[in-house]
Formats: C-alpha cells, structure tokens, sequence
C-alpha cells in the first residue's frame, strides 16, 4: 500500500473535496484500473467455474497437434 498525499478543502465546516498532486491522482487512478480488471476476472471466473473444460493436452489431441 501507498500512502496518499492530499490535502482536504471544507465548505461550511464539512469536508468537501480533496486536491491531489497530478502524480498521486494518476497512481490512484491505475490502482483503482487494475483493481477493477482483477474484479472483473474473479466475476468471469465464478461464471465459468462449472463450464466444461479439458486439459491442454487433451486439447492438442483434440485438435490433432500432437
């Protein structure tokens, strides 16, 4: 983990936005990218976890590559 430097602005005594440097934005954007992506590959693989499927091997036989 990463620590974030931000600075926090309040409106009427309520935090209201934070400001990052550019830099810190872009890490946190590609950490929240890669984040999704792996979200996204445990979802496809719960969906896919009773599909049939066979082992490389038996694919290459299958498909006459061996």
């Amino acid at each position: 983990m990463f620590e974030i430097q931000h600075q926090i602005l309040e409106k009427n005594g309520k935090k209201e936005f934070v400001v990052l440097p550019y830099e810190e934005f872009l890490r946190v954007r590609d950490e929240l990218e890669e984040f999704e992506d792996l979200r996204q590959l445990r979802e496809a693989k719960e969906l896919e976890k009773d599909a049939p499927s066979c082992t490389i091997e038996d694919a290459r036989k299958q498909l006459g590559l061996e």
